[in-house]
């Protein structure tokens, strides 16, 4: 009884819906609203959250008169050690996925038999009589 309530609402709803709107364009225009507004809103929320992961929060939370709310650490930039670390793991990884073998490689010529398959004469078309 419940769902014979619920489809007549849907088609009630629908018959609204074609009677205010025959040939769909409003519906169309709505639709493709809301996309690109959805997308408007995905651009700004990534566009936020790269700006949180720019800024440099430890200086933020500093205090001003000396006393630092962080212990001071040394000024050192760990990317040329790490980017050459992950170069020479890169460059042992490639040379190990190649293996060195002595191939020798030969080309046989091979004669084939005729094949009625291969011929070009049964292909053509007989004319009916």
């Amino acid at each position: 009884m419940i769902l014979l309530q619920q489809t007549t609402a849907i088609h009630q709803a629908a018959k609204n819906i074609e009677r205010l709107d025959p040939v769909g364009i409003g519906m169309t225009v709505l639709i493709m609203a809301i996309v690109f507004l959805s997308l408007l809103l995905l651009f700004l929320v990534f566009k936020s959250v790269a700006r949180i992961y720019i800024l440099d929060l430890r200086k933020r939370f500093r205090r001003t008169k000396g006393e630092d709310a962080l212990p001071q650490q040394p000024e050192s930039d760990p990317t040329n050690e790490l980017g050459a670390a992950v170069a020479l793991a890169l460059y042992y990884y490639q040379n190990e996925l190649h293996d060195h073998e002595n191939t020798l490689l030969t080309i046989k010529k091979v004669s084939r038999s005729y094949s009625p398959w291969s011929s070009k004469i049964y292909g053509l078309r007989k004319s009916p009589k």
